[in-house]
């Protein structure tokens, strides 16, 4: 699947090396994916121009990374369902029985999963 280049955002990017969402961040990008980092507090993530907040991003995502706790995640559930992305991964950590069921309710895939082992499983 990873010979189509989709649109990922990054939801929790950061910009510190050790960081899983950094390294998905640059393995998405070796891979030929087009990437949002999205992130509040931050403005460029390794030459990439980081997004603010989901609600911000303005173009179709095929899929959307999440990097953030059910804590951090809650409050976006609305931004996340307008956004409308093909399908929301959660990474270990990131699991949000809410969230899930209310993308399984529009439609939206969601998986449990890890970005870093999709990618270098070619199963992404």
């Amino acid at each position: 699947m990873s010979k189509n280049k989709q649109t990922v955002a990054v939801l929790g990017a950061s910009p510190k090396p050790q960081r899983y969402s950094n390294k998905a961040v640059n393995l998405l990008l070796e891979h030929g994916h087009h990437v949002i980092p999205v992130h509040p507090a931050i403005a460029e993530i390794g030459g990439l121009t980081v997004v603010a907040s989901v609600a911000e991003i303005g173009m179709k995502v095929d899929t959307l990374t999440l990097y953030v706790s059910e804590t951090l995640s809650n409050p976006l559930i609305g931004d996340i369902l307008a956004l409308n992305p093909g399908r929301v991964i959660f990474n270990p950590g990131t699991e949000n029985p809410t969230l899930k069921s209310a993308l399984e309710q529009q439609g939206i895939s969601a998986e449990e999963a890890c970005t870093l082992v999709l990618l270098n499983t070619g199963q992404f």
